[in-house]
């Protein structure tokens, strides 16, 4: 716990905030007490550093349990960062990898954490916001929890000599209330409804694109036909006409 405030507030935070001064819109969102998910776009390896920064509670994510496991003095020390980074390890290997993961993260929110999650799954391969996965609505049904949505919004600012440097925006949205639908976790059409209307609030938010695949097929479909993100989405998105009507809504549930 103490090293996840050094990390904070000493050895990253004060980097950060001096070299790409994250700001955050709408922090007041996020409950100062008890347990939400943090619900977000994902366009970065470095998302899950801004977006803790802003805010005043640790926020704990979930990741890969190779962070996990290493050997040696290197495995030691990453084990310990991404410990002390408020991240909880889940095994993406096994057949019941992704049922492992949504009961790790309702755990978690039983535990009064806030719980941060990129419904997509995957980072975004062209910056556009994908179609996102349900394990966000199931354990917001199962533990009654409200959702934040979340955008991370990355600009670049144009320096002399030809130089960038990136400047960054976390937005949080009003919390999201599925009370509604008590006792309904299980229901696959309510958790698509609840995800969808999840995801139109980061579209919102962010103002990205919204593409009705899942980036990591999108992903998957590139890296073996060396096709661009543009190439694969033409194959696999529905006809315009459908795809309009497939979109998430704000209605959507």
């Amino acid at each position: 716990m103490l090293f996840y405030w050094f990390l904070k507030f000493v050895a990253i935070g004060p980097v950060v905030q001096l070299v790409f001064r994250p700001k955050a819109e709408g922090a007041e969102h996020v409950p100062a007490t008890g347990a939400a998910i943090l619900a977000s776009n994902h366009l970065s390896a470095a998302d899950w550093i801004f977006m803790p920064l802003q805010l005043k509670r640790r926020v704990t994510f979930l990741a890969k349990a190779e962070y996990f496991t290493g050997t040696g003095v290197k495995g030691f020390l990453q084990r310990a960062f991404f410990t002390g980074a408020g991240q909880v390890p889940i095994d993406r290997s096994s057949a019941s990898a992704a049922e492992d993961a949504i009961q790790t993260g309702i755990r978690a929110l039983r535990d009064g954490k806030l719980l941060g999650i990129y419904p997509e799954g995957t980072r975004s391969p062209d910056g556009r916001l994908y179609r996102g996965k349900i394990g966000v609505a199931r354990m917001a049904l199962e533990t009654g929890v409200p959702v934040v949505p979340v955008a991370m919004v990355y600009r670049s600012r144009r320096l002399p000599f030809g130089k960038k440097i990136t400047r960054v925006r976390v937005r949080f949205g009003a919390p999201l209330d599925f009370s509604r639908y008590e006792g309904m976790a299980g229901d696959r059409f309510v958790e698509r409804s609840i995800t969808d209307e999840i995801l139109y609030e980061i579209m919102t938010l962010s103002g990205q694109e919204y593409v009705d695949v899942y980036g990591a097929t999108v992903k998957k479909s590139m890296d073996a036909t060396g096709a661009s993100a543009n190439e694969v989405i033409a194959t696999l998105q529905p006809p315009a006409a459908e795809a309009a009507d497939r979109a998430p809504t704000s209605l959507a549930g």
